[in-house]
C-alpha cells in the first residue's frame, strides 16, 4: 500500500505544529524519567550539578527519544496510513520527504549537544540513536518482530537511560553492578508497557507483516504476557533490595505492583478495549517504584564509594 500527497501538499513545507506533532512530547516522558532515576542513584550531590543533569534530560527527551518518534513515523508511514490515517505524514501535513529530512537533522542534533556530557554520554547517545534507527528502519526493523523490537526499546528507554544517567553524574564511568542490574530489570519490564502500546496497531500491523505480540499471540496472550513480565522484573527488584537491605523501600514497590496486578487482572479480560487504560493507569505505578529503588541504592556502600 501506498501513501500518495497532491501536487500542492509536496511542495509546500510543515507548519510547526505537524513538526511537534510527529516528534510526540508525550513520549519522551519514560526515557527523561529513567535518566533522572540513574542519576538519583548514581548517590552523589545533585545540587552540584544541575547544569549537566538538565542538559542529560533535555537530550535524552526532546532530542533522542524526539527523534526516534519521527524516525519510526516516517518508516511507518504505510502502516499508520491504515492504522492512524491522521498522522502528520499520511495525512499530508508533513509533506514529500520532510518526514525523512526532520528524522536525520534530529538525529545529528542529538550527537551535536551530547558533546558536553564527555565520551560516556556521546557514546551512549549514539547507541539509542543507532537503535531507534534499527527499531524502524530497513534493513534491520526490529518492529516486525515483537519479542525482539520491544526489548530493543524497553532497553534504550529504561535501561541505557538509567545507565547514562548514574554514568554521567559518576563522572563518566560505568555504573556500579547494583545500579546495571536495576536498570536490566526495569529494561525487561518495559518490554511489557511496549507490547500495551501494540493492540491499538493489530490490524494494520498484520496487513503489513508486523509482527507485534498481540499478532503472534493473540490479544489474549499477549495481555498475559505483558502482565507477567512487568511483574516479574518488579518482584526480582523487590528481592533485590531485600537482600541490600532496603525492606521499605522492597515493601513500597510490592505495593505498587499488587496495585497493578489488580488493574492487570481486569486488563485481560478485555485486553483490546483496555490497553491504553492500563498504560494510563497502571505504568505511573511501574514508574513510581523505579524511583522509589533509585533512592534506595543511592546509600549503598559501593555506590556511595564509587561517587567519591
Amino acid at each position: 500500500m501506498s501513501v500518495s500527497f497532491s501536487v500542492q501538499s509536496a511542495k509546500a513545507r510543515p507548519d510547526l505544529k505537524a513538526v511537534l506533532t510527529l516528534l510526540k512530547p508525550v513520549t519522551w516522558f519514560p526515557p527523561m524519567w529513567a535518566f533522572t532515576c540513574g542519576a538519583i542513584s548514581a548517590g552523589v550531590p545533585l545540587s552540584e550539578r544541575i547544569p549537566l543533569l538538565a542538559l542529560g534530560i533535555a537530550i535524552t527527551g526532546p532530542l533522542v527519544c524526539a527523534s526516534s518518534q519521527a524516525v519510526n513515523d516516517w518508516f511507518d508511514r504505510h502502516v499508520d496510513a491504515i492504522n492512524e490515517p491522521n498522522r502528520p505524514i499520511p495525512s499530508g501535513r508533513i509533506p514529500g520527504q520532510w518526514g525523512l529530512a526532520i528524522a536525520i537533522f534530529w538525529t545529528a542534533l542529538c550527537l551535536f549537544a551530547a558533546l558536553p556530557l564527555g565520551a560516556f554520554g556521546v557514546s551512549a547517545v549514539a547507541i539509542a540513536l543507532l537503535f531507534s534507527w534499527g527499531y524502524s528502519a530497513p534493513p534491520f526493523r526490529f518492529k516486525r518482530n515483537g519479542w525482539i523490537g520491544n526489548t530493543a526499546v524497553g532497553f534504550t528507554y529504561e535501561g541505557l537511560a538509567w545507565v547514562t544517567g548514574a554514568g554521567i553524574l559518576l563522572g563518566n564511568r560505568v555504573p556500579p553492578m547494583p545500579l546495571l542490574l536495576l536498570a536490566t530489570l526495569y529494561s525487561i519490564g518495559a518490554h511489557g508497557i511496549m507490547t500495551l502500546n501494540d493492540f491499538k496497531a493489530m490490524e494494520g500491523d498484520r496487513r503489513m507483516g508486523v509482527n507485534s505480540l498481540p499478532v503472534l499471540l493473540g490479544a489474549d496472550g499477549a495481555a498475559r504476557v505483558a502482565s507477567l513480565v512487568m511483574l516479574l522484573a518488579q518482584a526480582a527488584v523487590i528481592v533485590m533490595l531485600v537482600s541490600w537491605n532496603r525492606p521499605w523501600h522492597a515493601f513500597a514497590i510490592g505495593v505498587l505492583s499488587l496495585i497493578q496486578a489488580v488493574m492487570m487482572w481486569r486488563f485481560v479480560q478485555s485486553p483490546r478495549e483496555r490497553a491504553l487504560w492500563l498504560s494510563a493507569l497502571g505504568v505511573p505505578f511501574y514508574v513510581s517504584g523505579m524511583m522509589i529503588a533509585a533512592f534506595a541504592v543511592r546509600t549503598l556502600p559501593i555506590i556511595a564509594e564509587a561517587g567519591k
